[in-house]
């Protein structure tokens, strides 16, 4: 029998960005899909695991972000032919890139950056990692407490993906800076601003790229777009964008989270300490229990569809929660149980379909070497402050604002 959801919206608002997880399973066990109202704007959310993988592979849900401009202002009450219509640098960037786009434009960008993520290529980077990972151990060894995020989860993929990608080294801290307001910033003139600002950057730098080339991705890009006309200045400039960005909050928030499952959880870091071999299923079920990318970017309905027994209607925004999937009962027995030992292939950590985050094996490789690290480095380590005292951040991203720990 087909499932219905309520006609009107749950709104949902402080103890949901606080802990999602029981707000999660409430909506679960009614429908395989809500209607709620998220960040102001009404919107179908996708909750069971089956419901989310067929949401990501569904053609009819389209990454169109003008169509996604033209519903929200709609909701928003503003009349869009009143929207300015020429967008600045900043906001073509936050819009024009590969998490955005349907095929064939999807695909076509998908294929200039894949071989730099191959399972091979990202195994290369194996000694650097480990290069950057002892160095930043090194720097706060003795301190006794330290934020683990200031100090180690920030820095470490901000370094890999900035050298993978040719920022230099004086640099990576400004563009830290402008991706942690990036990723909080609340009103659309201040978030443009920044927007603007690191594309003014970026294309400083591609500039810089093409009249010195170097062993880079930005330098490959380059090339790819100049000799083979694949790519125009705006769409270099928002894959630039893309790769830092999403190569460096996500992976630094899952090392976070990591951490903190495993010190709330002594058995299992325990465990972990006594074999290490369980480290790399240890990264898998750190990525299934609590990861960094809660939420799925928006898609929009070129027509009414069903999904999971529920309908919803066309131009609607629908958002797949992989956070709620990954805790799906259907799927994972126990789901809010942390277990390194589980068998927790199958999550939707990384997406499904052609939006599969491609850095994920980078993203696998950091945290498995920086957790590793960690336990070699410090016999003891344990958290400085109650865990409720800790306090969350979640757009898109969910992570902690800090991770003060004692080492010892």
């Amino acid at each position: 029998m087909a499932e219905e959801t309520s006609r009107t919206p749950e709104v949902l608002g402080e103890d949901f960005i606080r802990d999602p997880y029981p707000v999660y399973a409430r909506l679960r066990e009614r429908a395989a899909v809500a209607h709620v109202v998220l960040g102001g704007a009404p919107m179908w959310l996708v909750l069971r695991h089956e419901a989310a993988r067929a949401a990501l592979t569904d053609p009819r849900l389209h990454k169109d972000p003008e169509r996604c401009a033209r519903l929200a202002a709609r909701h928003a009450g503003v009349d869009p032919v009143e929207q300015p219509a020429e967008k600045s640098p900043g906001q073509r960037m936050l819009v024009e890139h590969m998490l955005g786009m349907d095929p064939p434009h999807h695909t076509r960008l998908r294929k200039l950056v894949a071989k730099a993520f191959t399972a091979r290529q990202i195994q290369a980077l194996r000694p650097r990692i480990e290069h950057t990972v002892g160095a930043l151990l090194d720097g706060i060894a003795g301190q006794g407490e330290v934020d683990l995020l200031k100090a180690f989860a920030f820095p470490l993929p901000l370094t890999v993906i900035s050298e993978m990608i040719g920022v230099p080294q004086a640099d990576q801290a400004a563009f830290g800076a402008w991706s942690n307001a990036l990723t909080v910033a609340v009103q659309p003139q201040e978030m443009h601003g920044i927007a603007d600002r690191m594309a003014e950057y970026l294309t400083g730098l591609i500039a810089a790229k093409r009249a010195a080339p170097a062993d880079d991705l930005i330098s490959g890009l380059i090339q790819a777009r100049d000799h083979e006309d694949r790519l125009s200045e705006n769409e270099l400039v928002s894959m630039v964008f893309q790769l830092l960005v999403a190569g460096y909050e996500t992976t630094a928030h899952l090392i976070g989270n990591g951490m903190l499952a495993l010190l709330r959880h002594p058995d299992q870091l325990a465990a972990l300490r006594a074999d290490r071999s369980l480290l790399r299923g240890a990264v898998e079920e750190i990525s299934r229990y609590d990861n960094s990318l809660h939420l799925n970017t928006l898609s929009v309905t070129s027509e009414p569809v069903r999904i999971g027994g529920v309908r919803i209607p066309a131009d609607a925004f629908v958002i797949v929660s992989l956070g709620a999937a990954n805790h799906d009962p259907e799927r994972f027995e126990d789901p809010e149980r942390f277990d390194i030992r589980r068998e927790a292939g199958g999550h939707l950590a990384f997406g499904h379909g052609i939006h599969h985050c491609m850095g994920a094996p980078l993203a696998r490789l950091q945290t498995e070497i920086a957790v590793g690290a960690l336990l070699d480095r410090f016999p003891r380590i344990e958290l400085a402050v109650a865990p409720a005292e800790l306090r969350r951040e979640m757009n898109l991203t969910r992570g902690l604002e800090s991770l003060p720990v004692r080492l010892g």
